[in-house]
């Protein structure tokens, strides 16, 4: 009978099936994402170790990494107890001596003997009087080597029971068995045109970029730092330049395959529109509408976002675009992500539109079963021109009679399945998307790539500045008593409380809610400046477990006035204008991020009053010595803090599927990697420009690609 054959090793072969690996150690590596040898081909290091220079026995210091050369002048291997050794060897050269101990690695006797000139590599640490290293990195040379270039090492992410050491060998022996076979997706034409492309953006590359087979070895065990940094440069590029040749192809498709209805700004209209507004619109208000107008006059779908700072005057923008699309007999729809922001958005439109034929119209949670079937009879008619809603809107079935325009407001409260459901229809309508978080350049190239970018950085005249304090508990008082002036001044102000306790309700019961928080430590503090410090001042609380009618009463009782001090969570981020409120104090600051702080200010940046912010944060740690409520501290432009903020936090949270749709980076970082992004941005364009849907032959497993990482998330079947 014939021997069972192993079957040969293949890019899917389970990991349980590469040699050496069983089972057992199979489940262990599960755990890191490798379930087959590709898996482990592209599980890519996290960082290198990196051999200090050679040094003398007198240099060494104890903790910090080290190399030395010398003689093996002694050696022995000593058994503790059954299968447990140890190896122990000294090595001399002319400037000392040190001990090397290698444990239950007997084979070390056979491989290091009385004699042999060695490289050791590795921490040292002080035993007795003498130096030690435990497990160095060890290289054998002969009598006539110099001093062979220190080996990089990669270090990988590691799980329980799996070591460094350990998953180096399987890396190896996978690279040994298949690291030709890698597939390559980058004809050579190609990779020559990006590295010129790089080369005129300044970025290092001697000739074209490595081919994969190349860039994989490289980057698992590099040959020195230059070829290390060329097969990042290899992996990176093609990284990015597939995420921008997906994200090209989307954006044609919107601009080609897509109908929309030519909502074209004349002179008149635009003169009408404009005279409804009681105030002067900045240039950068004007330069966005100028944009704006000029794509819903395009038959294909606007695809555009409008992003501001806080009290920049993006709804202005806004408004005008929904006007636009009611003056060429079209109806339009803005989302906002709370009720109350919805109703502000409605009554600023009622407001505006007072004595004119315009019909608005609110869809919202809140409202009776009878107004809401009334209000989605009155869309479907098209007797309503304007509808405001909530994600009521994306429920229901809800049928318009001629949508022209959909216009979301804070785009980053909703996900992007949300926004595809309320643009979907019979008729292509204009896309306008608004966000009070400023979005870093990197991000604006990668996670909103097949969008038309509009930046609002002026701020309306008259709005004043706003002081921005980090103060520890020893100011509180000096704070209160501030606080209270203002207050007898005629001023009103917000204090700010943060989840502190985890909620013990059920995520099934918190998705019925606004906001899933507890509100033990609002409720708190709104009871102890009640019957304390504040006392003798009318102060009102609010959360998003408050009924939507509850926090529509507070919000108006404080907008008339009727409130001197809103204690709220942060349901009050975003939207909530009332230019009375000059002083906000922010409590517990270090469990927010910069953006949602730079938020939380902009209520106090309303009107004409300068305004005051104090941050105070809980624990030891004063808030002088955080960095980011330092930085919250240093500056009001939320354009300067979205970008620290990105640089502290990275790109994880903003490429991760939950906000854009987009697969998440293995090896890139736009941070980092922002002028590679760049060229492989322009080169993707150029490209699809080109060969709008990648059909040239040596571009075919180029398109696959594309299509298995982005296909599903960009809906990009139909481009294949």
């Amino acid at each position: 009978m014939d021997q069972e054959q192993t079957p040969p090793v293949t890019m899917t072969t389970p990991v349980r099936f590469l040699p050496g690996v069983g089972a057992f150690r199979a489940e262990k590596y599960a755990k890191l994402g490798l379930r087959t040898a590709q898996d482990v081909l592209f599980f890519f290091p996290r960082d290198y170790e990196r051999p200090a220079p050679p040094r003398s026995v007198d240099k060494l210091r104890e903790g910090e990494q080290a190399s030395l050369i010398g003689t093996i002048t002694d050696a022995e291997l000593a058994s503790r107890s059954p299968g447990k050794s140890v190896f122990g060897a000294i090595v001399e050269n002319e400037t000392g001596a040190v001990r090397i101990l290698f444990f239950n690695q007997p084979y070390r006797a056979d491989q290091i003997k009385f004699g042999q000139r060695v490289v050791i590599s590795g921490v040292p640490k002080l035993s007795g009087l003498r130096m030690e290293f435990v497990h160095p990195q060890l290289t054998m040379l002969d009598e006539q080597d110099n001093y062979p270039e220190p080996k990089i090492l990669a270090t990988y992410a590691l799980t329980e029971g799996v070591k460094q050491n350990e998953l180096r060998h399987l890396v190896g022996n996978v690279l040994e068995l298949l690291g030709d076979e890698i597939h390559e997706v980058m004809p050579e034409r190609l990779r020559g045109d990006a590295a010129d492309a790089l080369r005129a953006a300044g970025i290092e590359i001697e000739g074209p970029l490595f081919d994969i087979q190349t860039a994989v070895r490289q980057l698992h065990q590099p040959d020195n730092e230059a070829s290390l940094q060329a097969a990042r440069l290899r992996l990176v590029f093609q990284e990015l330049f597939v995420m921008q040749l997906a994200l090209a192809m989307r954006r044609r498709k919107l601009t080609s395959d897509l109908q929309s209805p030519p909502l074209s700004p004349t002179s008149v209209i635009d003169s009408r529109i404009l005279n409804r507004f009681p105030f002067e619109l900045t240039n950068d208000q004007r330069q966005a509408i100028k944009e704006v107008s000029q794509d819903m006059a395009c038959q294909f779908p606007m695809n555009r976002m409008l992003q501001g700072d806080v009290g920049s005057g993006k709804t202005v923008v806004a408004v005008y675009a929904m006007m636009l699309a009611v003056a060429n007999g079209h109806q339009s729809v803005m989302m906002a992500p709370t009720e109350v922001l919805a109703r502000q958005h409605y009554q600023t439109l009622c407001k505006i539109l007072a004595d004119s034929r315009v019909r608005i119209g609110l869809l919202c949670g809140s409202i009776s079963r009878a107004e809401r079937t009334a209000t989605i009879k009155a869309v479907a008619s098209g007797e309503i021109d304007l509808l405001v809603g909530t994600q009521a809107l994306l429920y229901g079935d809800i049928q318009f009679s001629k949508l022209g325009l959909c216009v979301i407001d804070e785009q980053h409260k909703f996900g992007v399945g949300q926004r595809v459901t309320l643009r979907s229809g019979g008729v292509d309508p204009h896309y306008l998307v608004m966000s009070a978080t400023p979005i870093p350049r990197s991000m604006a190239m990668t996670l909103f790539g097949d969008v038309e970018l509009s930046t609002l950085r002026e701020k309306p005249p008259g709005r004043a500045d706003v002081n921005t304090y980090l103060a520890h508990d020893g100011w509180k008082d000096r704070w209160w008593a501030f606080v209270r002036d203002r207050l007898n001044e005629g001023r009103q102000a917000f204090v700010v409380a943060p989840r502190v306790v985890p909620s013990t309700k059920s995520e099934e019961e918190d998705a019925d809610e606004d906001e899933s928080e507890d509100v033990s430590s609002v409720q708190t503090v709104f009871d102890d400046l009640r019957k304390g410090v504040l006392s003798d001042f009318h102060i009102g609380l609010l959360h998003g477990r408050m009924t939507a009618d509850e926090k529509m009463a507070t919000m108006q009782e404080f907008a008339a006035g009727e409130i001197d001090v809103l204690v709220s969570t942060t349901v009050i981020e975003v939207g909530i204008d009332v230019p009375n409120a000059t002083v906000m104090t922010i409590l517990g600051a270090e469990r927010f991020g910069l953006a949602q702080l730079h938020q939380l200010r902009g209520r106090v940046s309303r009107g004409s009053h300068v305004g005051h912010v104090c941050v105070f944060s809980d624990g030891d740690q004063p808030p002088s010595e955080n960095e980011r409520l330092s930085l919250f501290e240093k500056t009001n432009d939320g354009f300067e803090l979205a970008e620290a903020d990105f640089q502290l936090r990275g790109p994880g949270d903003l490429l991760g599927r939950r906000q854009s749709g987009m697969a998440p980076l293995r090896i890139a970082d736009p941070r980092r990697d922002i002028e590679i992004l760049r060229v492989a941005r322009e080169l993707a364009q150029t490209i699809i420009e080109e060969d709008p849907e990648l059909d040239a032959e040596d571009f075919q497993d180029l398109k696959s690609q594309v299509m298995r990482r982005y296909g599903k998330r960009l809906n990009l079947g139909d481009v294949a």
